[in-house]
């Protein structure tokens, strides 16, 4: 940019040399004489050699000045750059699943692909299985402990029959059948060793082998062998085959009192 500014002031400095080689008057048609450029003046000459030297250094601080305020060069001096060939691109087909909505013959979109079949959940298949169940509810007529001069070794819970008997605890059944004073009768055996039993039942629906967990029915009430009236005897046992209150091994898996005798 300085440099430009210095040629500018050396032509107007040689314009009144060119203009002294053609005199007054003189035809335009005659070769002009070969004329020499007027000197420049001692200063300016003495201060030439110093100006150019300090060119790039003002090039510099006129570059920082244009960064720092955000200027552009005029538009006859941006950098002409060679642009890149326009190519024809082919047309994009429209998405199967957005067609284009004219009114008047709006478009049904294609029916989605079914959904694969979900098996349905069922809260048995999620929720925690009991510890252990009430066996029947009724009303509690004979408690474990001594009876009529003996040894009771169960509890009675007096209800209709057919009332639904359910697995105490999860096990396996030992035994289904019939069995002498109680009729017939179900056993199980429980996954810490204990025992439950049930008797005087109407009817069994487990059978010996058979793998039940807490709550699964496994009977119905009845008043079957030597029974003064409908109900379940319900005798538990520990590990080791000592009968116990049957209350008391029911309490110690989770399930209260009042949960036998829900009507």
């Amino acid at each position: 940019m300085a440099t430009g500014a210095f040629l500018a002031v050396g032509s107007q400095l040689a314009a009144p040399a060119a203009a002294g080689a053609h005199p007054a008057g003189a035809s335009h048609d005659a070769p002009a004489p070969a004329s020499t450029p007027m000197p420049l003046p001692a200063a300016v000459a003495a201060a030439l050699p110093a100006a150019v030297a300090a060119l790039p250094e003002v090039g510099a601080t006129v570059d920082r000045f244009a960064a720092e305020h955000h200027l552009h060069p005029a538009p006859d001096h941006a950098p002409v750059t060679e642009s890149a060939p326009v190519t024809e691109q082919a047309p994009v087909p429209s998405s199967p699943s957005s067609p284009e909505i004219i009114p008047g013959k709006e478009t049904v979109a294609a029916p989605v692909a079914a959904a694969a079949t979900v098996p349905p959940i069922t809260a048995s298949s999620w929720l925690p299985q009991p510890l252990a169940v009430a066996p029947v509810a009724g009303t509690v007529t004979s408690p474990f402990g001594p009876r009529w001069g003996t040894t009771h070794a169960g509890l009675d819970i007096a209800n209709s029959i057919g009332t639904p008997v359910y697995a105490a605890a999860a096990g396996t059944v030992t035994d289904s059948g019939p069995a002498s004073g109680f009729g017939l009768w179900v056993q199980i055996r429980h996954d810490d060793g204990s025992t439950s039993t049930y008797g005087h039942i109407n009817e069994t629906l487990v059978s010996v082998g058979q793998q039940v967990q807490a709550g699964e029915q496994i009977a119905t009430v009845g008043n079957r062998g030597e029974s003064t009236g409908p109900h379940l005897h319900f005798e538990t046992t520990n590990p080791d085959g000592t009968k116990v209150d049957p209350i008391q091994w029911l309490a110690a898996r989770g399930v209260a009192q009042t949960d036998l005798s829900r009507t």
